[in-house]
Order: structure tokens, then sequence, then C-alpha cells
């Protein structure tokens, strides 16, 4: 169990959930994950998934020499070497910068698996955290939802990978991705290609919950020197003035907060076409997911789904 007063304190910083497969997608995804990271001082945490008892069935004294092994990265088991990967990397991009890093190996017994649950947590004087978390679940998309109930996370970056070593399935399966995307509570971004300098294009149709999306992301691409712009799209000629207010309202509600808006964009169309043709010249789509619920959303495959699994570059359901 999860101390209550450590989970207490995650809540008052920005975490970052970055799942790494060793793909070359999942390291475009923690580069751009380091890079908004430094904007808000974020915690950072790798984690890869395991199947339960991955080719594991050694026992006795050979499992209690992997895991010594394991946690000193001495030999490589199931997703070892690349989290040491991005380890390196985010040490390379300046986010491990200094000697003053603190670490802390920890482990959790899981049933049925003989090394279970071990991470590595870094941390520095000012409490920043880089964490390297090795998973044992039935499935990733399963084990990507438990962590975030050991976060909590404000993002996941799912990697638009098509492979993943020893599991069935890929990110890209849409029986996980859609699967993280519907039932974590938080942001997901699916990362396709990331190039992180072509700003956010941020999708309105006015609603609430779509004009605290757009505060909310333009705030955080800012923070991180991504140029934000806006798109509303109309389904006729009768709202595209509709259309048009809505990227207004947004633009002044981003003026009054001190946030400068590169530009706006209103097309005349099928939404999720719109966007998907627009997209490609952003580094990232940014949608808001409807109020319904996750089960509801499934079923009535909602705008921002159909842009994340169609899209052409990489797409951030926001909430």
């Amino acid at each position: 169990m999860i101390d209550h007063d450590i989970k207490d304190a995650r809540k008052d910083r920005f975490r970052i959930l970055v799942c790494i497969d060793g793909s070359d997608e999942c390291y475009q995804s923690l580069r751009y994950a380091a890079r908004l990271g430094g904007g808000v001082d974020a915690d950072i945490v790798l984690l890869y998934v395991r199947p339960t008892d991955q080719g594991l069935r050694s026992g006795g004294l050979q499992v209690r020499v992997a895991r010594e092994n394991m946690l000193k990265w001495g030999i490589e088991l199931p997703g070892i070497q690349y989290l040491k990967k991005g380890r390196d990397m985010l040490k390379e991009m300046g986010v491990m910068s200094g000697d003053d890093w603190q670490e802390e190996v920890v482990h959790t017994d899981v049933d049925g698996d003989p090394l279970g649950d071990n991470k590595i947590n870094y941390t520095n004087e000012k409490g920043i955290m880089v964490v390297l978390k090795l998973k044992v679940a039935t499935d990733i998309a399963t084990g990507i939802l438990e962590q975030w109930e050991l976060g909590p996370y404000n993002l996941i970056i799912l990697g638009a990978s098509s492979r993943w070593k020893g599991m069935a399935r890929s990110f890209w399966d849409p029986a996980v991705a859609e699967k993280v995307a519907i039932h974590a509570p938080c942001s997901v971004l699916v990362a396709r290609d990331l190039d992180i300098g072509h700003g956010h294009l941020i999708c309105t149709d006015g609603s609430e919950v779509s004009m605290e999306m757009v505060r909310r992301d333009a705030e955080l691409a800012t923070r991180c020197e991504c140029p934000v712009s806006l798109m509303s799209v109309a389904l006729d000629l009768e709202e595209e003035p509709e259309a048009r207010a809505n990227v207004e309202k947004a633009e002044k509600m981003l003026k009054d907060m001190g946030v400068e808006v590169k530009e706006t964009i209103v097309r005349i169309g099928n939404p999720v076409e719109e966007i998907i043709e627009a997209g490609p010249e952003y580094s990232l789509i940014v949608v808001s997911e409807s109020s319904k619920t996750g089960l509801q959303r499934f079923f009535m495959g909602s705008v921002a789904f159909k842009v994340m699994e169609n899209a052409h570059n990489s797409v951030m359901i926001a909430r």
C-alpha cells in the first residue's frame, strides 16, 4: 500500500508518466516529456510493463540473484535496458544534471511472479523525482492504469509503437490505446513522430469543458515555450459564425492570461476530418473529451477519440 501522505504530496506536483517499450517513438515521447517537464518542474516516471512471470519461472536462489542483479542494472531482463537508456537520455538532456540525486531502490511482491514490481527513485535536493519503474501486469493497458492509481499523474504519454517486446499487443493496438485513453482520469498523449518544435493545435467547440481544456493546455504549452494555435470546426455555413466565435472567445481568454496565440483557424466540414487534415503542421493536436462517462465515450465514438485513432501525428486528449 502506498503511503497516503506521500500520495497527497504528489498531488501538488505536475507528474508525467512516460510508457517505455524500447522503440524510437517512446524515446521521442521522452524528449517531449523532458521539455514539458522542464517548463513545469515536473516529476517524470518511466514505466515498462511486462507480463506476469515472463520467462522467469526459475525459483529459489536463481530468482534472488536475478533480482539483485536487476536492481543493479547488471543483467538484461525484460525492460531493464529500455529504462536505463531513458535515464541516460534524461541525463544527456540536463534533466538529471548535477550530483545531488539520491537513489532509492524499492521492491514490491506480486502474486504469481518471482521478481514482482521494482523501481528506482532518483530525487534531487529540490524534491524533483525521476523514477524508473518495471511493473508486472496481465496486460499493458492494465499495468498503465494500475500505475496511475499509484501516482497520481497529470499526463500519460504513449508512444504509438508498432511493437512491444514479449507482448502479444502493441501500444497502438486499439485494445490498448483506447482502454488507457478511455479510463485514465488524466490527460493522455498518443505520440506519433513527435517533433516538439511546432506547437500545439488546440481544438475548441466553445463548451465549458473545452474552454477549460484550452486554458490548461495553453498555460502548459507556453511554460515549455510551445506556440499555441486555436481551431474550431463548423458543420456547415450556418454554423460558421458560431465556430468563429468559439476561437475568438478562447483567444480573448488566453490574451487575458497573457498567453499569445500564434494563429486561429476556422473550418467547415466534418470535425474529425478537418482536424486530422490540419494536424500535421503542428507537434500536437489537443482535443477535449466529452462529458460522457467512459462507457458512453466508448460506444458513442466522440470526436476526440476518432481524432486520436486516425490522426497522422500526435494527439492529446486533455482532461
